[in-house]
This record gives C-alpha cells, structure tokens and sequence, in this order.
C-alpha cells in the first residue's frame, strides 16, 4: 500500500514500499498537522525549489531522521554550504538536475522541470515511481505544455499540484493542467496559507469535473492519508 498525507501547503508524506518520503517540508506552516521536531522518520526530503515555504525545515528534518535530502545541484549545494553533510544528500552530496534519477528501495525519484523562480538553481518537479505507479509532486508552477510530455514518458497514477494562483497556476490553468498530464487522480495544494492565495479548493474541484472529468478530484485535510492499493 502507498500512503499519501497532505501536511499544508506543498507539504507532504508519502509511504512507498516501506520508505517515508517527505517533500517541501515547511511544517510550520498555518496548516501543518505536524511540528517538523517530531518528524524523526524522513528517510527522503524532497525539495522542489529554494523558497522558504518549500525548503521549510528540511535541514533539520534530515539532520534529526539521518535522511537522504534530493535538491537541484545548485540547492543541495548552498545546504551543505549551511552545514548538511554530503552523505546526507543524494548522489554523494551533488543531488540532481532536471531528468536526473535517485533510486533506492525499488523506488525512482525523478526530477523533471516546472516553470516558476527559485533564489538557488530551477524549480523542479518530481516523479515518484515504484512498479507500475507514478506520482508526480508539481512544485511550484504555471502550466506549460511540455507537462503532456511528461504524462507521456510517465503515465501518472496521481498529481499533486497547485491550485492557489499568484504565485502558481490558479484553478482554472490546474484544471487545464489535467488535460494534459492526464492522472487517474489529482491532489490539489498551495492554498489556503496565505492572504492572497485560494482559500479553498471548492472553485478548482468545480472547474476540473467540466473540463477533465475522467479524473478523480481528492481533496485532503492536512493529516488526512489517501491510501493506493498494490
């Protein structure tokens, strides 16, 4: 069984084949259902960006877990630069580029790429693959078109991806989104913690069953699991 928690925001923890995967773990965010010093199980922190509210508390979280961090080159860098050991990152302490793979534990973690800023390296995306199932965490991101291809290489099981606006595709440009990434399921994040972000994802839930209705809309509470049957 995979198990997939939303933590607020980008934040989430993902169980694949007996690994605990975190990514964007900015737990102290408004709806973080967890204080990231509990947090001693990351064996993998995924970081999609050098944003604050995607890089959270992620050195700390592996420093605590004796995790592995996967960042862009650039990221992983500036981390070990603030005093994360090089064991602790992925590849020998030079973490990834866009289409670069980390695989542990029959698990593959990809990186692919998102259309966003970040204040070291690119914003990134990341594929999840284990056996016949792909999930794709989006980061953050407007829509681009390249997003068919990346359905095409990796048919998604399941897409996190940002529905919030201003700062990343609103809910519309999501809904667009599955048309072309084409997932059994969608997750929407990064709403709901700032101001001037969508306070909720009830527009993007309306907008996505007219224009992609072959995809299944799951709406998480921060803590809430949704669980994929192998």
């Amino acid at each position: 069984m995979i198990k997939i928690m939303w933590l607020g925001h980008a934040a989430f923890k993902i169980e694949v084949n007996g690994k605990k995967i975190y990514i964007d773990p900015w737990l102290e965010n408004p709806q973080s259902p967890v204080k990231w010093q509990e947090i001693k199980d990351a064996e993998i922190v995924l970081v999609t960006h050098d944003h604050f509210d995607h890089t959270g508390q992620a050195i700390e979280i592996v420093k605590q877990s004796n995790g592995i961090l996967v960042a862009n080159v650039e990221t992983a860098r500036k981390f070990a630069e603030a005093g994360l050991s090089e064991k602790n990152i992925a590849n020998n302490g030079y973490g990834l580029n866009i289409g670069g793979s980390f695989n542990i534990n029959n698990i593959t973690i990809t990186m692919v790429q998102a259309y966003h800023s970040s204040s070291s390296g690119v914003a990134t995306g990341y594929i999840i693959s284990f056996q016949d199932i792909n999930i794709y965490h989006a980061g953050d991101t407007g829509i681009f078109s390249e997003m068919q291809l990346i359905s095409e290489i990796y048919p998604l099981t399941v897409a996190l991806i940002p529905i919030g606006g201003v700062f990343t595709m609103d809910a519309y440009q999501a809904a667009q989104a599955l048309k072309l990434l084409k997932p059994k399921l969608a997750i929407p994040m990064h709403y709901g913690t700032f101001p001037i972000i969508a306070p909720d994802a009830n527009s993007f839930v309306e907008i996505a069953q007219k224009i992609a209705p072959e995809v299944k809309i799951v709406v998480l509470k921060p803590g809430e699991v949704y669980n994929i049957e192998k």
